[in-house]
């Protein structure tokens, strides 16, 4: 076995799980689910059954990953926050035909206890901020708060803020930010 589970964790029959990653106490894999390598699942964690989930994902405590949800690489999915895949379900009508899909796009990350709502994309390196509702689209870059969320700025690969350099902006603007001292110059349109 390539990847570590924890003792008390199942996975399923019928799943491809990727090289270094771990997945916690009392997580469960169902079967037609591939994870990619080194993804950290918390403790009590379900995924699956169908889903794909790429390579470097992290997984906080207390998240459900359910089919219809696709996870692109370096997602970061913080503690208690909720997926659905189903606008109105009901206890006594199966809608398992109306699941719709929700796509969370290369290193965006979803703050704690917040809520996506099922048929949205969330674009690459967007920032949830924690107990936010997502009930449409999520421009990459873009920081949203609220509910239901709203955006409120954008930022950048780092998850710092973006200053930009005209406050009037145009599709020619871009934002500088720092990592690790250097200046970087991103375009956003």
């Amino acid at each position: 076995m390539s990847y570590f589970a924890h003792e008390t964790a199942i996975v399923d029959d019928n799943v491809n799980i990727g090289e270094g990653t771990k997945i916690w106490h009392f997580s469960h894999v169902l079967s037609h689910t591939i994870i990619g390598e080194n993804c950290s699942f918390g403790q009590n964690c379900v995924v699956g059954p169908k889903v794909n989930i790429g390579s470097g994902v992290k997984v906080q405590n207390n998240v459900s990953i359910y089919e219809g949800i696709e996870v692109e690489d370096d997602v970061f999915l913080g503690p208690s926050m909720v997926f659905t895949n189903v606008i109105n379900p009901r206890a006594f009508i199966q809608r398992k035909e109306e699941f719709q899909k929700t796509l969370l796009k290369k290193g965006c990350s979803v703050g704690a206890n917040a809520t996506i709502v099922c048929g949205v994309t969330i674009g690459e390196y967007a920032l949830i901020g924690s107990g936010a509702v997502v009930n449409k689209d999520v421009k990459p870059y873009a920081l949203m708060v609220g509910v239901p969320a709203r955006q409120i700025g954008w930022v950048g690969i780092s998850g710092n803020t973006l200053e930009f350099n005209d406050n009037d902006r145009t599709e020619d603007d871009f934002a500088t930010y720092m990592i690790t001292g250097d200046s970087l110059e991103v375009v956003l349109k």
